[in-house]
């Protein structure tokens, strides 16, 4: 199995962020789980937000067609009741399969204003052919009493837009994410200027595959080391 983080950069024309997503998923090969950064279609777009809303219902469509054989995750400016949503799809064969709404929204980006939060009970483990996945969702990542939502996951998904001035932060608590739940992670932050890159696929063990210059983080794995880490320094998750 390949996992995949896609770090790529968001311009202000939609459409073109969505042919080069499409390009970078068709390139990535099958048997794969792929992740996009946070809303890397449209971006914190607070001025077009009803544009975004209903470009996402187009994406959201010909992205869930390429996941065949593949697993697709990202996020998307959804609306619902007249309020919006940063909601992660997660695509398998061809269906959206799971999604949530981010909760845990950034003060400090004046997302408070535009989104509305998510549910809480929506963050939890979700199984693809047998595999255990969860998911937070960049600020998510802080919060250590949502680390027990996704608690026994063989593998934790990391969508993010996270600020360059906190690079640090963002490698250190996703490589803990890792090591504290004994699992794979995949964290996919946006490559654009102000944004901390540092994407990366993060081992039980705490080995980490990362590169700053690349649109695509690809590692092969296996699920075995889960099982290895979980059986050699037990602190219960294998019984998770």
């Amino acid at each position: 199995m390949n996992l995949i983080a896609l770090q790529v950069k968001t311009s202000d024309d939609f459409q073109k962020n969505l042919e080069h997503l499409k390009e970078l998923i068709l390139e990535c090969e099958n048997d794969s789980i792929i992740l996009a950064p946070e809303i890397a279609l449209s971006g914190f777009c607070y001025d077009r937000m009803e544009e975004a809303a209903q470009f996402s219902i187009k994406a959201i469509e010909e992205l869930k067609m390429l996941s065949i054989n593949k697993t697709i995750a990202l996020t998307f400016i959804t609306k619902e009741n007249e309020k919006y949503y940063n909601t992660l799809h997660i695509f398998h064969n061809q269906e959206s399969i799971h999604t949530q709404s981010k909760m845990q929204l950034f003060p400090l980006g004046n997302e408070l204003e535009y989104f509305t939060a998510g549910n809480e009970d929506d963050i939890k483990i979700i199984e693809i052919n047998g595999v255990k996945i969860a998911t937070l969702i960049c600020f998510e990542l802080r919060f250590p009493r949502l680390w027990e939502k996704v608690k026994g996951a063989d593998i934790i998904l990391n969508p993010a837009m996270w600020g360059l001035k906190r690079k640090d932060h963002y490698e250190t608590i996703s490589k803990s994410l890792a090591l504290v739940n004994q699992c794979f992670v995949i964290a996919t932050n946006s490559a654009d200027d102000n944004m901390a890159k540092g994407s990366g696929i993060i081992s039980p063990f705490g080995n980490v595959t990362r590169d700053d210059n690349k649109e695509i983080v690809i590692e092969k794995i296996d699920l075995e080391e889960i099982k290895k880490v979980r059986k050699y320094i037990n602190i219960g998750l294998d019984n998770e």
